[in-house]
């Protein structure tokens, strides 16, 4: 039974989070291009593109500069084809309304490369853990355009453990033979069409993804991908997924000691099946961050690798997980990512709320942003609120973590006994993103100082949360940051 404590702590922090989420910025009518400004796709693979845009609809996209096998749907601004040249063209997007025009500069690099900004979307994992299925996967594909987040670079729709049979299963859609007679993978009775899943994803413009595991079970045991790595990797690119995560789980069984050649060996042997195929599958390896994964991983042929063991909606391993990252930051860039596990925002498991307060998701998403973590969000679209849907539809902060250059923040200065700290990286334009962060359980101080961030002068200071100046500051900037939280800030000379 709730008390009455509790009850009018809950009231509180239902006011905090209307107070916090009129606070956010408001839509706007204008049309306005959101999202990465980078794409990569390796030569003759196939090409999806959604130009995720803002404003009133209906909407009219056009783009000039489009390598030859490219064309775009003038309506839906989904761009489709296949590029046969190696290169780099630089196209302009454009969208136009009843209210304006808006024209962004878009990258496209045809050559070797995937993943060049860090992956955006969600997961079935933290919210339903194996209980999924074909119809819940299309729900929240569905609610990603509805919701709006498709329009500010969310793309990938991921399917997590409980897609393939499950051998000690008393559920009859799920008991059965895993592979077929010539060892084809078997999808679950819950997952009758996956190449027509996939379609209907790719028909919204966004992107699916997949899990398996290098071992012969996944951690919940149903079937991995054990000695049929090539005919799972030809499965996953006739049915048309786009990102595989790979699970270590009952790999351990099979490994010979803890070495970094036998962490090495399943991933290689998968990447190596994903590479033969014509298709670009992101993939992201899941080993906890064993065997400093962190200092192989890319050259093993990872997208993105786990630093971390899982997180769970709680201010203690948010953090840890968070700010653990410190020193990882040469490993990280441009079609290779840390990754310290997704975000805990919005409604997760069991149909309850994230134990995060506001102030700490806050947190968690200008850190990983500012680390450029794969942004994969834990929570059910289908439920999110106006303070959750506004913590992940800022462009502004977004752009921290899906700037083209690629370079993760470093912790640039530490206080231990007052448990605040700064981290500030680089981006494209020559500006800093700062996260001003304190951990402790009150407010404080915290002070970013320019000879710190190696800026000289006078430099113009604007509120990424806010989205709006806060003047120009000689010599540092300082904050008064809530416990647990964070101020994040865009720091560039003055003109």
């Amino acid at each position: 039974m709730k008390t009455k404590k509790h009850l009018v702590g809950l009231v509180l922090l239902g006011c905090l989070v209307q107070v916090l989420a009129q606070d956010q910025p408001k839509p706007q009518l204008t049309p306005r291009i959101n999202g990465p400004k980078i794409f990569g796709v390796r030569l003759g693979s196939p090409f999806l593109f959604r130009i995720p845009t803002t404003g009133e609809h209906p909407m009219v996209f056009a783009a000039e500069n489009l390598p030859v096998g490219l064309s775009l749907d003038g309506k839906s601004g989904i761009i489709t084809g296949s590029v046969k040249a190696r290169g780099k063209f630089a196209v302009t997007l454009i969208a136009s309304n009843a209210f304006g025009v808006a024209k962004c500069d878009f990258r496209i690099e045809v050559g070797d490369r995937m993943a060049l900004t860090p992956p955006m979307g969600w997961n079935t994992y933290y919210s339903f853990r194996n209980a999924i299925s074909d119809k819940l996967v299309r729900q929240e594909a569905d609610a990603m355009v509805a919701s709006g987040l498709a329009d500010h670079g969310w793309t990938y729709v991921n399917i997590d453990e409980g897609w393939t049979m499950n051998p000690t299963s008393r559920d009859p859609l799920l008991n059965g033979a895993g592979r077929e007679s010539d060892g084809t993978i078997r999808p679950n009775g819950r997952f009758p069409d996956m190449a027509g899943l996939c379609r209907y994803v790719h028909e919204k413009g966004l992107r699916i993804g997949l899990y398996s595991s290098p071992g012969p079970l996944d951690c919940a045991g149903f079937v991995g991908s054990y000695q049929h790595e090539m005919q799972d990797a030809q499965s996953y690119v006739q049915w048309g997924f786009d990102y595989l995560k790979y699970d270590w789980c009952s790999y351990k069984e099979i490994a010979k000691g803890d070495s970094v050649a036998e962490a090495r060996k399943p991933y290689e042997l998968m990447s190596a099946a994903l590479w033969q195929n014509h298709r670009d599958i992101v993939f992201s390896f899941c080993q906890y961050g064993m065997a400093n994964s962190w200092e192989w991983a890319a050259e093993a042929g990872a997208n993105s690798w786990r630093t971390t063991r899982d997180i769970i909606d709680r201010w203690d391993t948010v953090s840890q997980r968070g700010f653990g990252q410190a020193g990882l930051e040469k490993y990280s860039g441009p079609g290779h990512w840390n990754d310290p596990d997704m975000l805990m925002v919005g409604v997760m498991a069991k149909n309850t709320p994230s134990r995060l307060t506001p102030d700490e998701q806050y947190t968690q998403i200008s850190l990983w942003c500012l680390l450029d973590a794969p942004l994969l969000m834990g929570g059910d679209l289908r439920k999110l609120d106006d303070f959750a849907l506004g913590l992940l539809t800022n462009d502004e902060v977004m752009e921290v973590n899906q700037d083209p250059l690629g370079q993760q923040a470093s912790r640039v200065t530490q206080d231990a006994a007052a448990k605040t700290e700064v981290w500030a990286k680089r981006m494209e334009d020559g500006s800093h993103a700062v996260g001003l962060f304190n951990r402790s359980e009150q407010p404080a101080n915290v002070t970013a100082s320019w000879v710190v961030l190696h800026l000289e002068g006078a430099q113009n200071v604007r509120d990424l949360w806010r989205q709006k100046k806060l003047g120009v500051f000689t010599n540092e900037f300082t904050a008064t940051v809530p416990a647990h939280g964070v101020d994040l800030i865009l720091v560039q000379a003055t003109p």
